[in-house]
């Protein structure tokens, strides 16, 4: 079975600090056929991207920019994206929205 982890495991409010997958995605990644996993793991590592992220200009993905009507990032708990010179825009890779602030309620 291929998978992204790295054995730093840690729930950093819906997404793993390790290898950066959604709570969601280790939850159901022993049932998601091998075609899903690469390309999951592809998504994550930037090898398939819709965008670059806007924090550190790197490969990022968006399940939305991708035709979808959810993203991966719908399962995280909200980060506090004001502080960021994003035009508007505050879709970031999973390792930059992992390291932002839970916004308040």
């Amino acid at each position: 079975m291929k998978t992204p982890c790295v054995a730093k495991c840690k729930n950093n409010e819906g997404i793993c600090s390790g290898c950066f997958r959604t709570m969601a995605e280790i939850s159901t990644w022993r049932h998601m056929d091998e075609e899903k996993q690469v390309r999951t793991i592809d998504e994550i590592r930037g090898e398939q991207s819709t965008h670059t992220c806007q924090q550190c200009g790197k490969p990022a993905f968006c399940e939305i920019s991708a035709g979808k009507s959810n993203c991966w990032c719908f399962e995280l708990n909200r980060r506090d994206t004001s502080g960021l010179d994003t035009d508007g825009a505050t879709c970031l890779c999973r390792a930059c929205l992992s390291q932002l602030p839970l916004r308040d309620h």
